[in-house]
């Protein structure tokens, strides 16, 4: 297969959109393809100072490589939970995070859980009530508390993450066969500012995990190649598998879904969103400042006084 622009030795061939591209191309349509997208749902601007939240893995590192080649303030933030400890899984995802901010001469900032709370992720899960024991749900709680609480503490205009398009499908896919209409109202691709949280944003909403995963490849970008160990399993997996199947028969499915989808909130298909569910009580954390809807404490905080 050759290269729709050059005629070269294709490297990626993305079937979705007919097109197949080399290295070069490729190298440079993502990076293209990511600023019409800042610009298509007006997410940031040059000035803007933004945190990118990076995990070590291919998605986030390639997220922060583009947005650095095109010239963005952006830093990263690595949360470190203390997961799967006889491994070393979260040390290792932190050094390819550093590895990767040093190379480009990037500030990363760093907020190890078990040092500032005295607890690691799994800790916590194993008595939470909340979590009832599930890592993965007292891990959401946690990252989505340091991340908008670090973003606004230091003055960011905004937060990104590196959901890609698989992700976002799968979201969704799940959201719909359980009729969540509140998780379903707020899956825009940027979540504007609310009183005590920070603009949300998506900049890979529209890239498929293998375009990201090639980008990161291609440009020889270290990243930890395993998955979170607590991921084994999950829903979200189960729904990206079944979502590779339909596209492999039908290239597109998940794009069309997606896309159609985002058209359905512009059209107000959906109830009104709201911004967050903690932000209507007008609460704040006594202990981190953080909204709260009930008590004095956030859910965060509350999870160090069971």
């Amino acid at each position: 297969m050759r290269c729709r622009k050059c005629g070269e030795k294709a490297v990626i061939n993305m079937r979705q959109h007919r097109l197949a591209l080399c290295k070069e191309h490729f190298l440079e349509w993502l990076p293209e393809q990511t600023e019409r997208f800042i610009r298509k749902y007006d997410m940031f601007s040059h000035t803007d100072r933004l945190l990118v939240a990076v995990s070590g893995g291919k998605d986030s590192l390639a997220l922060w490589d583009v947005l650095w080649k095109l010239d963005y303030q952006a830093d990263g933030l690595y949360v470190h939970l203390g997961i799967d400890q006889e491994t070393g899984y979260s040390d290792r995802s932190e050094d390819y995070a550093r590895k990767f901010a040093l190379e480009r001469n990037l500030k990363l900032l760093v907020v190890n859980v078990q040092e500032q709370f005295g607890e690691s992720i799994p800790q916590i899960a194993a008595r939470s009530r909340r979590g009832q024991g599930k890592v993965c749900s007292v891990c959401g709680l946690a990252k989505r508390h340091i991340f908008n609480q670090t973003a606004q503490a230091q003055g960011y205009s905004a937060l990104l993450t590196a959901h890609n398009l698989d992700d976002e499908a799968a979201f969704l896919l799940s959201n719909t066969l359980d009729w969540s209409l509140p998780r379903l109202a707020r899956g825009f691709a940027v979540l504007p500012a609310a009183p005590g949280f920070a603009r949300k944003v998506k900049p890979f909403c529209r890239f498929y995990e293998r375009e990201t995963a090639a980008y990161a490849i291609l440009r020889e970008i270290a990243y930890v190649p395993d998955e979170c160990p607590y991921a084994i399993g999950s829903k979200q997996l189960f729904f990206k598998e079944d979502l590779n199947r339909w596209e492999d028969e039908m290239p597109g499915t998940k794009l069309r879904f997606y896309l159609n989808y985002l058209a359905a909130l512009d059209e107000g298909v959906f109830p009104e969103r709201q911004e967050e569910d903690e932000v209507l009580s007008g609460k704040l954390c006594s202990r981190c400042g953080q909204p709260t809807t009930a008590g004095e404490l956030c859910a965060f905080c509350r999870m160090f006084e069971e």
